[in-house]
C-alpha cells in the first residue's frame, strides 16, 4: 500500500525543498504589480502577473525598494520562493523591488547592499568618533586629479601642523577597486597614521562603481584606522559611503571635517585665556579681601605693645635698682667681714709686736716653749722680716715675762 501524507507534511515538505533550491532561493522576477495591500503592520502583499500567470508576493516592511510598489506599475523583485503552509500558497518573500528598466549595476548593488547589511558592515553602533588633533592622515585617491589638490589646499589652510600622506590609487575602471584596497592596506600598515580619506569626483553610476565594489567595502570595514568616504557628488551614495566611519559630501568638505580649523583654535584659545585670567582676577581680589579682613582681625586681636614696652622698661627699672641695693649691701657685708677677719689676723698680731715662732725645718708653729730644746734653731717672724735664733735655754712659763704696756 503507498505511503498516506498529511498535508502539513507535505506543505513543510515544499517548504523544505523551496529553501535549498539554488535558483529560487536566490531569484529575480519581472511582472506587473496586482492587487496591492497595505494593512497596519507596514507590510505590503500583491500579487506580480504576465499575460499568462500570477504569483503571490509579499514584501515587508523593512525591505528595500518597497516605496516602488503601486498597483500596475512593472518592476523586478529580488526574493526567494517559499510557501504560506497554512494556506498552501507558493508566494514570492521580496526583500528588493526596483522599478523595470533598472540597470544591471543597479540590481546588483541593491543587491550587495542587502547583503553587507545583513552581516553588520552599515551598524552605526562601530563607526568610530575621528581623532580631534590628527598628527598623520592618509589619503586614497589618484595624485593627478583635482581631489588631492584640493584635500591639500584645506589641510594647509586649517590645519598646517597635519601631515598628508598620499597612497595613490585609480578611482576609475575595472582594476580600481584592486588598487583602493592595496592603498587602504599599506596605509593601515603605516605608523601613527590617524585616519584616512578615500576620495574621488563626481561621475556616473559606472565611474563609481569601484566604490561598490564589496572588496572595497571590506577593506574599509576592517580598516584599523576610522575611515572618511568622500566619493562622488553629495546626491551620490556609494558602497564605500555607508560603510565608512564617516561620510562626506566633498572630497574639500572630508579634509575640513578631518581637521580642525586653527582659525576656530586660536579663537577658543583666546576665549579660554580671558575665562582663565577672569578667574584668576576674581580669586586674587577675594583672596585680598579676605587677607585683609584676617589682618583687620589680627589687629584687633593683637596686645598693646606700647604698654607692654613701658612695662617691660618699668620692669627693668626695679630690676636695675634692686639689683644695685644688693650689690651696696653685699659691698657692707663684705667690708664688714674683712674689718672682722682683719681682727684676726695673725699679721695684725704681729703689727702690734708679737712675734710667730716656728720650727724651720718643719714650718710648725711654736705654741709651748717645751716644744724646743736647747739648740734648736727657730725662725722668728715679726711683722717685717724673719730672725733666725737658736735657743740658748727653755723655760715651761711659770716665769713667763709681762707683756709690754701698749704693746
Amino acid at each position: 500500500m503507498a505511503a498516506v501524507y498529511a498535508v502539513s507534511q507535505i506543505t513543510s515538505y515544499i517548504r523544505e525543498t523551496l529553501a535549498y533550491d539554488d535558483l529560487l532561493r536566490d531569484i529575480w522576477i519581472e511582472g506587473e504589480v496586482a492587487n496591492l495591500r497595505r494593512p497596519g503592520s507596514g507590510h505590503a502583499y500583491f500579487s506580480l502577473r504576465d499575460a499568462s500567470s500570477s504569483l503571490r508576493c509579499v514584501s515587508f516592511r523593512n525591505s528595500r525598494g518597497i516605496r516602488h510598489l503601486v498597483d500596475g506599475a512593472k518592476i523586478v523583485a529580488h526574493g526567494r520562493v517559499s510557501i504560506y503552509e497554512a494556506r498552501g500558497d507558493l508566494q514570492l518573500i521580496a526583500d528588493l523591488v526596483q522599478p523595470e528598466g533598472v540597470g544591471e549595476l543597479q540590481m546588483r548593488l541593491e543587491q550587495l547592499l542587502m547583503r553587507l547589511e545583513r552581516e553588520g558592515l552599515f551598524d552605526p553602533t562601530r563607526k568610530r568618533p575621528l581623532p580631534a588633533f590628527p598628527d598623520r592622515i592618509g589619503v586614497v585617491t589618484s595624485p593627478t586629479g583635482a581631489v588631492w589638490q584640493d584635500i591639500r589646499s584645506v589641510v594647509e589652510r586649517r590645519y598646517p601642523l597635519a601631515e598628508l600622506l598620499l597612497a595613490p590609487s585609480m578611482v576609475q575602471g575595472d582594476a580600481a577597486a584592486a588598487t583602493i584596497v592595496e592603498a587602504l592596506s599599506a596605509l593601515n600598515e603605516e605608523p601613527d597614521v590617524d585616519a584616512v580619506i578615500v576620495a574621488r569626483g563626481g561621475g556616473s553610476l559606472e565611474d563609481l562603481w569601484p566604490f561598490n565594489e564589496e572588496a572595497v567595502a571590506r577593506a574599509v570595514f576592517a580598516s584599523r584606522v576610522p575611515v572618511v568616504s568622500a566619493v562622488g557628488h553629495e546626491t551620490d551614495t556609494t558602497i564605500c559611503d555607508l560603510v565608512a566611519d564617516l561620510r562626506a559630501p566633498t572630497p574639500s568638505a572630508a579634509a575640513e571635517l578631518v581637521v580642525p580649523d586653527r582659525i576656530e583654535l586660536a579663537a577658543r584659545v583666546a576665549a579660554v585665556t580671558r575665562t582663565i585670567e577672569a578667574r584668576m582676577l576674581g580669586l586674587i581680589e577675594r583672596s585680598s579681601a579676605e587677607l585683609a579682613a584676617v589682618h583687620e582681625r589680627m589687629e584687633r586681636a593683637a596686645p598693646n605693645l606700647d604698654e607692654q614696652r613701658i612695662r617691660v622698661d618699668d620692669l627693668l627699672e626695679d630690676a636695675r635698682t634692686g639689683l644695685l641695693r644688693r650689690i651696696e649691701l653685699s659691698r657692707a657685708k663684705v667690708e664688714t667681714l674683712s674689718t672682722a677677719l682683719g681682727a684676726l689676723s695673725p699679721l695684725d698680731t704681729l703689727r702690734r709686736g708679737y712675734a710667730i715662732v716656728a720650727d724651720p725645718s718643719t714650718g710648725r708653729v711654736l705654741t709651748d716653749a717645751r716644744d724646743a730644746r736647747p739648740g734648736d734653731a727657730l725662725a722668728i717672724a715679726l711683722d717685717r722680716g724673719t730672725i733666725a735664733a737658736v735657743v740658748e735655754s727653755v723655760s715651761d712659763g711659770t716665769d713667763r715675762p709681762q707683756a709690754p704696756a701698749g704693746g
